[in-house]
C-alpha cells in the first residue's frame, strides 16, 4: 500500500519521464541492497524511489535539493533514518556528513543507476540485459564516461562492506528485474 502512495506521489511531483526512470532504478537497488544486508527492503525501496522527490519543486537546485523532501512525503510516514538518507543524498545541501549505512547506501545506489543506464547505452541494442559487470567497473575508471555521475559516491558502497565489483553486479542484476520499466 506504501509503495503505491508513493508512486502517486512521484507522479504528481516528477513530471520528467527519465527523473521518473532513474529513481525507479534506485528503488530497485536500494532494495537488493537491503536484502544483501537484511534491511527493511520496502522501507530501502521507498527511500530509493523518493529521493529525489524535490528536484523539480527545487529546480534542482544543489543548495536545497533534498530539504524539501520530507513535507512532500509525510503522508508516507516513513521513519526518520530513511527521511534523513533522502535528505543526505544530496552532500551540497546536506547539513552534516553521510554516517549511516542507508545514508551510504542511498548515496551509492542512486548514483550508480546512473553509470550503468550510461553503460547500456553504448551497447548496439541499449539493453541491460548485453551490459556486464566488468564493464561497469572499468567505466567507474573512464572519468570522462558520464563524467557527471560522481564515482566518489558509488565508492560509498565501500563504506557499508560491498566491494565496487560485487556492488556493479548487484546492481545490475537488480535493475535488469524492471528494465522494461527502464526502457532499456
Amino acid at each position: 500500500m506504501k509503495r503505491q502512495k508513493a508512486l502517486e506521489i512521484l507522479h504528481k511531483y516528477i513530471d520528467n519521464e527519465n527523473m521518473r526512470k532513474h529513481c525507479l532504478a534506485s528503488e530497485v537497488v536500494m532494495a537488493t541492497t537491503a536484502k544483501h544486508f537484511g534491511e527493511d527492503e520496502e522501507i530501502w525501496g521507498l527511500t530509493g524511489l523518493l529521493h529525489d522527490i524535490d528536484v523539480e519543486v527545487t529546480n534542482a537546485n544543489p543548495l536545497i535539493h533534498g530539504t524539501k523532501s520530507a513535507e512532500l512525503i509525510s503522508d508516507l510516514h516513513l521513519p526518520q533514518d530513511a527521511l534523513d538518507a533522502i535528505l543526505m543524498h544530496n552532500e551540497m545541501a546536506a547539513p552534516r556528513a553521510r554516517q549511516t549505512k542507508i545514508e551510504h547506501a542511498l548515496a551509492a545506489c542512486e548514483t550508480i543507476t546512473g553509470l550503468i543506464m550510461a553503460t547500456a547505452m553504448v551497447y548496439p541494442d541499449k539493453k541491460l540485459s548485453s551490459v556486464k559487470t566488468k564493464s561497469i567497473v572499468k567505466r567507474m575508471k573512464e572519468k570522462n564516461f558520464a563524467a557527471s555521475v560522481k564515482r566518489e559516491n558509488i565508492l560509498e558502497c565501500e563504506k557499508i562492506g560491498i566491494s565496487i565489483n560485487q556492488f556493479a553486479e548487484m546492481s545490475l542484476k537488480a535493475m535488469i528485474l524492471i528494465d522494461k520499466s527502464l526502457g532499456l
